[in-house]
């Protein structure tokens, strides 16, 4: 038998038989195929953060709004089943939102506005208490220039920051108006469309298994998504109220507003908590004459989301999801740093989301990694 070119012969085998095939003789142009699919896959994720955090003035009000509509969605089919029409009910839910959220930024901004009006006398206390700390900053100013920092005089005094920042700052936190009123619009529109809209996502699916799919995940993202507000909430009025009461208790001023700014900023993951016990000390030490006095109500507040953190939220939201904590500490430095606060506040749901995507597209049954 005549041995083709592209074939070799076994040593122990008659003449003419080929060798099984190898990978390692496939052409060069397959095994580049994966990395031109990966480098493809790199562009095409960059390209679209690109767009995202260059066009945040779009996307965003857009993204929050499809992300609240679908957690208000079952409110508005609790009303749409009692006889209220489904635009009716939207009007209403928003409204009802807005007037939520205008009562918690009263509560915030009536204290703000009294040390607004206070600033400079404020300014001059905490300068003078600043003394408290002059020794621990001279020994950091020592360290500092022991490890080549820069060298500043032993009895150098000790000047407070700049307050530069301040308009940059509100102007990060602070949406326009064009957003809001772009979210505003679209998140009515979208709770009054939804069963249509979410109708018609089903039925661009040509085969009957990808439509029962595809229903199916509409169904678990709106429940998971509306729970996990309704828990989160109810969960952040508790620490925003139990704050409140440990700021009234201890003598701290404005305890309401300080229990508003609490449960309002407890909606970003790990920055939130961060941010508040940062203004209980400084409110505290404004307020008191001692340290001791002026840290006993942030240390009770840490006390109070520890508590929260590690054995409420766990117990109530991880029955229903299983969050990674690096996931979620990941997903939160991501959005923030594309969409800034709204980002972080985006960040668990936009997780949730990818998990129940995950779950549908990616079954249990299909292979898995063999255990440890």
């Amino acid at each position: 038998m005549r041995v083709l070119p592209n074939e070799r012969a076994l040593p122990d085998a008659p003449a003419g038989t080929p060798l099984p095939d190898s990978k390692t003789e496939l052409p060069p142009v397959i095994r580049r195929a994966g990395v031109v699919a990966f480098a493809l896959v790199s562009l095409l994720i960059i390209a679209v953060v690109t767009v995202l955090y260059f066009a945040k003035a779009f996307f965003l009000p857009i993204t929050t709004a499809f992300i609240v509509g679908t957690m208000l969605s079952p409110a508005a089919g609790y009303l749409e089943r009692h006889r209220i029409p489904r635009p009716v009910s939207a009007v209403l839910i928003v409204t009802l939102a807005c007037a939520g959220a205008a009562f918690i930024v009263a509560l915030i901004s009536s204290p703000l506005m009294d040390w607004s009006n206070r600033l400079p006398e404020l300014a001059a206390l905490l300068k003078e208490k600043m003394h408290l700390f002059d020794r621990p900053l001279a020994l950091w100013q020592q360290l500092q220039g022991m490890l080549g920092g820069s060298e500043t005089l032993p009895g150098a005094p000790i000047h407070l920051p700049k307050i530069e920042w301040v308009q940059s700052t509100f102007e990060f936190l602070s949406p326009t108006f064009t957003e809001f009123l772009l979210f505003a619009a679209t998140l009515v529109l979208f709770i009054a469309s939804w069963r249509d809209l979410r109708k018609s996502l089903v039925m661009t699916f040509a085969e009957h298994d990808a439509r029962l799919r595809a229903l199916r995940i509409l169904n678990e993202i709106e429940g998971s998504l509306g729970g996990y507000l309704l828990t989160v909430t109810m969960i952040n009025l508790g620490v925003g109220a139990a704050t409140g009461i440990i700021c009234a208790v201890f003598g701290m001023p404005n305890p309401a507003g300080l229990g508003a700014l609490a449960a309002t900023l407890n909606f970003f993951p790990i920055i939130g908590p961060v941010v508040t016990f940062v203004v209980l000390v400084a409110v505290g030490f404004v307020s008191f004459s001692t340290l001791t006095a002026a840290m006993i109500a942030p240390l009770a507040f840490v006390g109070l989301t520890f508590l929260e953190g590690h054995f409420v939220t766990p117990t109530i939201i991880g029955r229903r999801l299983e969050l990674n904590a690096l996931a979620v500490l990941i997903a939160l430095a991501f959005w923030t740093w594309l969409w800034g606060p709204m980002g972080g506040f985006l960040s668990s749901p936009i997780l949730i989301v990818c998990l129940i995507l995950k779950d549908h597209l990616l079954p249990a049954d299909s292979p898995q990694l063999p255990q440890d």
